[in-house]
């Protein structure tokens, strides 16, 4: 049977944004903006067919979530972790996971093994915590002491992964969030950058303590499947950057060439360098421009978010992005990409009325068709502005073609997966022939079919 995160639709939501709660953590008290979350977003993403739920960074932190003050409290700009505790369950009895931000690769600089070594310098305990401090150097912090810091960001402080009392406060850690709220799994921050060691000590321990939980790192560049392909026990899944970057150049240029070579390179069956695997896919996040911003042509966006759920990974839907919002980074600025959002105000004044529903109906048929999920990829047609591929898991297949040109309608002929059978539109149930082994379809400008065996 089939782990819960092989099939999952996820919802990535960057909380501190969502909410509009302070980008700086100076109060005292208690915010209690996950309430709202719970009462009013979790129905939505449920609707939105989302199953999963990828939320962070949650760790109390100074500003923008990754500077950790505290890895075992709830944000208090958020709430408490009675708060997230009351979310978490309401997601399970909707039947949502949830997923948060693993921030271990560095802390904040108002940790509080960090603020010892501020204190006691050579005298403190907690100086083989992170790496490259050295009491000879400084930094624009004037601390008397330089340290090794992510991407020469200082407030990010590097941890000595291969400290074990570092490990172990780490798993603690994850024990704690385990044990405390019920979650699901955990979205490794900066898993480059991490301890392979630990990575898979982690992957040991949560796998005792919790038998379905996952495992997923955030990589941008290089070989994905030496994180979870490479004769160890490490994550079960990383971020798709390849596939991201495709989805809307391939549009932009109109190219479907560079993307259907990166499925190829990726997994295709007779050679895909992550065949098998599940990466997780995604068309923007908290990182990088929002798609509605990226594309040239707003009537692209269907086309994308079909390819997002039907070609082979894990898909994910920013929050906002179902909406069709816009966002660009400003120089190193991420704030545009996390905007507070209104739920009413967003259903009520989408920027793209439509999209949600869409989104709503491909999740539907992604949910219908294990051979959607789990199917074979086979490419059945290729040309710059036409792509058509199936899904195929034994006598059962599902079809996707789509016409990135947005002027000219397109008739297009392929060879159908499963000849013996009627095809039929999964959305307006139009019923295709197959003849001489091959199907004929037309796509308007901007176009997308999904076709279906017709049952029976």
């Amino acid at each position: 049977m089939a782990k819960w995160y092989e099939e999952a639709v996820f919802y990535h939501i960057y909380p501190i944004g969502l909410t509009g709660a302070p980008r700086e953590n100076r109060q005292t008290e208690v915010s209690h903006r996950f309430d709202r979350l719970t009462r009013e977003w979790l129905p939505h993403i449920q609707e939105l067919g989302c199953d999963a739920i990828y939320i962070g960074p949650l760790f109390e932190s100074s500003t923008h979530g990754y500077d950790t003050r505290d890895y075992r409290l709830v944000d208090r700009r958020l709430g408490d972790n009675e708060d997230f505790a009351r979310f978490v369950k309401k997601a399970h009895s909707l039947g949502i996971r949830v997923v948060v931000d693993g921030v271990f690769n560095h802390t904040g600089r108002e940790f509080f093994a960090f603020q010892d070594i501020q204190r006691n310098r050579e005298g403190s305990r907690y100086c083989g915590w992170y790496k490259g401090i050295w009491f000879g150097g400084n930094t624009w912090y004037n601390d008397g002491f330089s340290y090794e810091a992510w991407r020469n960001c200082f407030e990010l402080v590097n941890l000595n992964l291969q400290n074990p009392e570092v490990k172990e406060y780490l798993l603690d850690t994850v024990h704690f969030w385990i044990t405390e709220f019920d979650i699901d799994g955990i979205r490794l921050d900066c898993a480059d950058c991490l301890d392979f060691g630990f990575m898979e000590e982690l992957r040991g321990r949560t796998g005792e303590w919790k038998e379905d939980f996952w495992l997923m790192g955030e990589v941008i560049h290089g070989d994905y499947s030496r994180y979870i392909q490479d004769g160890r026990r490490l994550l079960h899944s990383v971020t798709n950057y390849e596939l991201h970057k495709g989805l809307y150049s391939g549009h932009n240029d109109h190219n479907y060439f560079e993307i259907a070579h990166t499925i190829r390179r990726e997994f295709d069956q007779n050679g895909g360098i992550y065949r098998g695997l599940r990466l997780y896919s995604f068309v923007d996040n908290h990182d990088v421009d929002r798609l509605a911003s990226k594309l040239h042509q707003k009537s692209h966006l269907p086309l994308v978010y079909a390819l997002l759920y039907f070609l082979p990974g894990i898909p994910s839907i920013y929050y906002g992005s179902e909406w069709g919002i816009e966002g660009r980074k400003e120089g190193g600025n991420d704030d545009p990409l996390r905007p507070a959002l209104e739920l009413e105000q967003m259903e009520a004044h989408s920027p793209q009325p439509k999209l949600a529903g869409w989104i709503r109906t491909l999740a539907s048929i992604r949910r219908k068709h294990p051979e959607s999920v789990d199917g074979v990829y086979r490419e059945l047609l290729l040309t710059n502005r036409q792509y058509a591929f199936a899904r195929i898991l034994d006598n059962r297949s599902l079809i996707v073609a789509v016409n990135n040109d947005e002027q000219q309608s397109s008739q297009i002929s392929f060879p159908a997966p499963h000849p013996e059978h009627i095809y039929q539109d999964a959305v307006c149930e139009e019923e295709f022939a197959v003849e001489n082994g091959r199907i004929t379809v037309s796509l308007p400008p901007s176009g997308c079919r999904i076709l279906v065996q017709k049952k029976g």
